[in-house]
């Protein structure tokens, strides 16, 4: 059983977990992630690994369905049944030493983005992060990124903190004010990718984006992370998560994602007793 060291509420709806797996932390690469079970009869869930020391994995997670509410129960001392990784193919960065490489992380997206970002600096890569949420009470890792990085932009859609606006008009505008970018790395929404990679395309700026998001299984079984990249299909879970930006059918990603968006919207939670009341 893999122990929870620490865990901490980092706002209403999103906790950070840092799980002590060894063999895992001294393997696992940015851009990969672990499966977890909580017990028997709990369901195998992807998590992107968010940092790691010689002993212990961090991961961060939304509260947004079963699982999630039942991690949200659990407590230091606490352990994980199954906790098995490190899985996916990690993202490519050493040739971006010396580079300028900016990094964007949308929502909770910011939390794959920031071993990404970690690493990059590391190395020696001069190294932009652009963060966006919805308002400054959901903001996450700020202080982390701050270290992580040359230049922390921080956008919010109603202006509560930071500048108001999008992350792709801060992109936009620090390209146009003369930054040359060797590669921009999104994580987040998949409109927010898919708009990323728009910009970047009308600039001709490498880009990837990690679809992390879209896996259920982690093993390729289930094909629900099924997605035409180059036009050849593509298991986000075994081939990816990242993949050239360029080349991701980000419409029939989407389009796929609103499959059961009545049936969301109807759904009555067999754990909280909750409607979603029209919204998704």
């Amino acid at each position: 059983m893999a122990r929870i060291i620490e865990k901490t509420n980092l706002n209403d709806s999103t906790i950070k977990f840092v799980v002590n797996s060894p063999d895992i932390a001294k393997r696992a690469k940015p851009g990969q992630f672990i499966i977890l079970r909580i017990d028997e009869k709990g369901e195998r869930v992807p998590f992107t690994i968010s940092e790691t020391d010689d002993e212990n994995v961090t991961i961060i997670v939304q509260i947004v369905g079963g699982t999630t509410i039942r991690m949200n129960e659990l407590k230091a001392g606490d352990g994980f049944l199954d906790f098995v990784g490190p899985l996916g193919q990690p993202t490519e960065l050493d040739k971006y030493k010396g580079k300028n490489v900016c990094v964007i992380g949308g929502g909770l997206g910011t939390a794959i983005a920031y071993p990404q970002a970690k690493y990059l600096h590391k190395i020696g890569a001069h190294t932009d992060v652009i963060m966006g949420f919805k308002n400054k009470d959901i903001i996450i890792l700020e202080d982390e990124l701050k270290e992580s990085s040359d230049n922390l932009y921080i956008t919010t859609d109603d202006g509560s903190y930071g500048k108001q606006g999008f992350v792709t008009e801060v992109l936009k505008e620090n390209i146009e004010n003369g930054k040359k970018y060797d590669l921009v790395l999104a994580i987040g929404p998949m409109i927010m990718m898919k708009n990323t990679a728009l910009v970047t395309k009308e600039y001709d700026i490498p880009t990837i984006v990690s679809l992390n998001s879209i896996m259920v299984d982690g093993t390729g079984m289930c094909g629900c992370c099924r997605v035409t990249v180059g036009g050849e299909m593509k298991f986000a879970c075994v081939d990816g998560p990242d993949f050239d930006a360029f080349e991701v059918d980000f419409d029939e990603a989407m389009n796929r994602g609103r499959n059961y968006q009545q049936e969301e919207r109807e759904h009555i939670c067999r754990l909280t007793g909750d409607i979603r009341n029209g919204k998704i």
